[in-house]
């Protein structure tokens, strides 16, 4: 009977983590106000998002972007560690508005407030949506050209037609 119950538990975990990226994965997208998208070519914004990043970011994602050790396995705990934002990590995988709405909401909002085990808090309640722009500015200004390239074509492709 533990046994029985023990896949149970360990199939309707599956379920969920498999629900919340494909939720990720497949996020809807719309046209993003003006004022949330990201300005990594804005210097005013990028410095004011560097000093956010120090402040709130920096511990768990690195004062070089860089991430936690093995940020792709879980912890004892069940959670990821903090993955990185620099080149080598999936940020950049992600249009504007979904790294705006998943730092203002948190990834429970984003993956339909499924139970998701994580140290990321959201920020609305911390950070105004200038700031969040800004800290996401910050980082997108520190990848490399084509990175940054890749990135601005996928915002055109989700931009509506």
């Amino acid at each position: 009977m533990a046994i029985h119950r023990s896949a149970l538990v360990a199939g309707g975990t599956f379920i969920l983590v498999l629900g919340a990226l494909g939720a990720i994965a497949f996020w809807p997208q719309g046209e993003a106000p003006a004022a949330a998208t990201l300005r990594s070519d804005d210097a005013a914004i990028v410095a004011m998002g560097a000093g956010i990043y120090a402040a709130q970011c920096a511990s768990c994602h690195g004062a070089n972007l860089e991430g936690q050790a093995n940020w792709r396995e879980r912890r004892a705990d069940g959670k990821l560690p903090a993955p990185p934002h620099d080149a080598s990590g999936h940020t950049w995988h992600h249009p504007d508005q979904q790294l705006i709405d998943l730092v203002k909401n948190g990834l429970p909002k984003q993956v339909g407030d499924v139970p998701y085990l994580t140290d990321m808090p959201a920020y609305g309640g911390t950070l105004s949506d200038d700031e969040i722009v800004a800290v996401l500015s910050y980082i997108k200004s520190r990848w490399p050209i084509d990175v940054t390239a890749q990135h601005d074509e996928m915002n055109a492709r989700f931009a509506p037609q």
